[in-house]
């Protein structure tokens, strides 16, 4: 059968367009210097998770759910009941669905049918060949592509100037190794393909005889195919359109693997041409949801019911303020790793308070460190900065203290090239074995020393007005709900964790700070509080700080659970803390932290070992960050402070009666910023829970650093994104159990309706269900249901 040229026609125009669209479905992926979770399905958030399953199914081996037998389990267990089922069947909306919770009993006991992706012309040339020329493919893209989006890791860098399609182009036409493997023409083939990007993507549909209808699906398919290289290109076009620009280099990801394919096509075309056309037609027609789909999607919604069930009966009726003056606040990330430090630090003590807070303290900031002038973006990965700041000040000694990190890190550069250079590697070794001998035990050992980061004071530059920071501190004060009432100490505590050998470690670290730690915006906030002008300028926006009040940055370990307090940062002259009780107060707070999570890390007996894994270089493991993650919580504490949520909650300060005058901006502020944060989080770790092998990053073991910005599974191919198998996997189940975040919201329904209506991106989370919305009432009972379409259903979960 002969192929339909219709192809021939379509304006290269038309297809950039497709292929910007198809783009848009492709999560983008940061750096491993500052990495933050993403949603995988990010480009899937205005389709139901069926719709999703069913599209992905057609053209990759991702999954969107468990297996069958997982929820086959819960249900044998007791933990999925009748009721959850019924209640997730009676929510479905899908026209298809089963009638009755029986046969979604049956459909989860039965087997599956196995789901195979539609094959590219790759596969097919490795059918009717016998050679893997999809591992061929992306062994070849990832040698090119480690070196062109290198940041800093190679010696020697490859050009960008050109433009990626470009620098592809000249680098392919000089690559033997598809000839070496029998596609004597592929070089050739390169040289005729156009100079431009989007007339090279025309050519190679009219020779794969692609119509308009089949390339939407079918570019999904190749830039999917692409691994984290085309996550890579999309993270270049996400910053491109924060700055207000855009960015060619996704489209021209999908004209070299298009190159590729079109090559193969014409070297094998006589042997696979007639299935490539009936592969054509199926890209095609619109992916139908089928019923197997939405029954899995009633099985999942059904185990997140289950869940929902043990939340609601956390919550407690709101109380009113305890009487007298707390001895100290401390607010922390919503992260949940800290819901557990700030139960046990509440534990301690009476006079107690904490509030939860997005861990960046509310300043955008653009952040160079002592010595660098590297831009550290500590801000959520949906703003632009606002602020920036540097770790010297001005006085003799942190220019001092500057221009030594600027020389030792020129040392160090100048020693790693020696090392790392074609002839002076070998004497390297033999001159510095001895020396690295001894380094190489010591590390290992964890004896090197251990400082907490930052030990200079953050400024910001140039310094904020004295206007601009009273703006911002009642901005952030009425965000943190945290007006009035305050205690002698207050503690702004930010995250980070402590890991060697780690080349995931900045995921660990505060994902509202980009991927760094947060102890800098923590340290420039109580910096601005502390002052007295913003103080005295506060008093006009209702918020009256006591003289004796200080502000003090501190940083949580959530590794060791240690907590490190900036006192160098306060003017003792004027404050007079006790340091003694505060300390004393979090040293048993880390104490009993550290006890209660430690039953749950492999190979962790005692405190020690807690350290000591912090600085194994063997440890795959070193603490679980933010696997178990379920839920969302905008209340007052004193809702949600009786009962452990087993760090498995982010926990946000919301008192909606202070900002019902406010026209519920900061509910507004919530919803739409911490929130989507949170659901990126918790949907990286549920699709690298129910899809490892495309959404997540494999085996820790495995892998190698390519360019510095992400990881490879051996010795090359493609990028792997998403987490490591062992940050959800203790290596006998999961440790992770993938559910869809369950956001509770203390405020009116009304007032939450009106923001869903005004945020239309937000909404279609809520709609299409891939977070679930829920109204807590003062008494601390669930009351409403998100349906979807800015209905509610009346109900009590519970």
């Amino acid at each position: 059968m002969a192929l339909d040229n219709t192809s021939q026609s379509l304006h290269a125009e038309t297809l950039v367009k497709i292929a910007e669209d198809a783009g848009r479905q492709i999560p983008p992926v940061w750096p491993l210097s500052s990495s933050v979770a993403v949603n995988p399905y990010l480009g899937q958030s205005t389709q139901s998770l069926a719709a999703t399953g069913q599209m992905l199914s057609r053209i990759s081996t991702a999954r969107v759910t468990m297996p069958r037998s997982w929820y086959q389990q819960q249900i044998m267990d007791g933990q999925i009941t009748d009721t959850d089922l019924a209640g997730a069947l009676a929510a479905c909306s899908h026209g298809i669905k089963p009638e009755t919770t029986e046969v979604l009993k049956l459909a989860a006991k039965g087997s599956e049918k196995t789901r195979a992706p539609l094959p590219t012309v790759a596969d097919l040339a490795a059918e009717q060949t016998g050679f893997d020329w999809p591992g061929f493919v992306a062994e070849r893209t990832g040698a090119w592509a480690g070196g062109y989006f290198d940041a800093g890791q190679a010696m020697w860098h490859a050009p960008k100037d050109t433009g990626t399609w470009a620098a592809w182009r000249a680098w392919a036409t000089a690559d033997l190794s598809p000839q070496i493997m029998g596609l004597t023409t592929f070089r050739a083939h390169v040289r005729a393909t156009p100079l431009a990007a989007q007339d090279a993507i025309a050519q190679a549909c009219a020779i794969l005889g692609l119509s308009e209808t089949a390339c939407a699906s079918y570019f999904h398919q190749l830039l999917l195919g692409l691994g984290g290289w085309s996550q890579v290109a999309r993270y270049e076009l996400w910053k491109a359109e924060l700055a207000g620009t855009t960015d060619t280099t996704l489209t021209d990801m999908l004209a070299i693997a298009l190159t590729w394919e079109a090559a193969l096509f014409k070297a094998f075309k006589a042997k696979l041409e007639n299935t490539w056309f009936a592969v054509q037609l199926t890209h095609a027609e619109p992916a139908q949801i089928t019923e197997a789909f939405v029954i899995d999607e009633i099985l999942q919604e059904a185990g997140e019911r289950a869940h929902q069930r043990q939340i609601a009966g956390k919550f407690s009726p709101r109380t009113a303020a305890k009487t007298g003056r707390m001895a100290l606040q401390a607010a922390f990330c919503i992260d949940v790793r800290s819901e557990v430090f700030r139960r046990a630090l509440e534990n301690t003590d009476t006079g107690i308070q904490t509030l939860g807070f997005a861990g960046f303290f509310g300043l955008a900031v653009k952040h160079n460190a002592c010595g660098s002038d590297v831009d550290e973006l500590r801000l959520p990965v949906l703003l632009n900065p606002g602020l920036s700041s540097a770790e010297t000040g001005t006085d003799a000694d942190a220019a001092r203290a500057d221009n030594q990190s600027r020389w030792l890190a020129r040392a160090e550069r100048a020693w790693g090239r020696f090392r790392q250079a074609a002839v002076s590697c070998f004497a390297c070794v033999e001159a510095t074995g001895p020396y690295y001998a001894a380094r190489l035990v010591s590390d290992g050992l964890g004896q090197s020393a251990r400082t907490a980061p930052g030990m200079q004071s953050a400024c910001p530059q140039p310094d904020m007005d004295t206007g601009a920071q009273i703006s911002a501190a009642a901005a952030i004060l009425q965000a943190m709900s945290l007006t009035d009432g305050f205690a002698p100490v207050v503690l702004l505590c930010g995250h980070g964790a402590e890991t060697s050998n780690n080349p995931h470690a900045s995921g660990l670290q505060c994902g509202a700070c980009g991927g760094y730690s947060g102890e800098v915006n923590a340290r420039l906030l109580a910096g601005i509080l502390n002052r007295a002008d913003v103080r005295a300028g506060l008093v006009s926006h209702g918020i009256s700080i006591p003289q004796d009040t200080v502000f003090v940055a501190g940083l949580h370990n959530t590794t060791t659970d240690d907590v490190a307090v900036y006192w160098q940062d306060i003017d003792l002259s004027v404050y007079a803390p006790d340091k003694a009780q505060t300390e004393a107060w979090l040293k048993l707070a880390s104490q009993s932290a550290r006890s209660e999570r430690m039953p749950a890390l492999p190979g962790a007996g005692s405190h020690s070992d807690i350290h000591t894994r912090a600085q194994n270089w063997a440890e795959t493991r070193p603490e679980w960050g933010l696997a178990g993650c379920r839920a969302f919580v905008a209340a007052p504490r004193s809702q949600t402070g009786a009962d452990s949520f087993d760090g498995q909650v982010f926990l946000h300060e919301y008192d909606h009666h202070k900002d019902a005058g406010a026209g519920y901006g900061v509910l507004e502020l919530i919803l739409t910023a911490p929130v989507v944060v949170a659901s990126w989080i918790s949907l990286q770790y549920y699709g690298s829970s129910v899809s490892p092998d495309v959404f997540g990053s494999g085996n820790k073991l495995l892998h190698n650093v390519t360019g510095g910005i992400g990881v490879v599974e051996g010795n090359g191919g493609m990028l792997r994104t998403g987490l490591p198998l062992q940050s959800v996997h203790d290596g006998e189940t999961l440790r992770h159990e993938p559910l869809r975040l369950s956001v509770y919201v203390a405020a009116p329904q009304e007032a939450v309706t009106a923001i869903l209506e005004k945020h239309p991106q937000v909404r279609a989370l809520f709609d299409n269900r891939w977070l679930h919305l829920f109204v807590l009432s003062d008494d601390g009972q669930v009351t409403d249901r998100y349906s979807g379409d800015l209905t509610w259903t009346k109900e009590h979960v519970g």
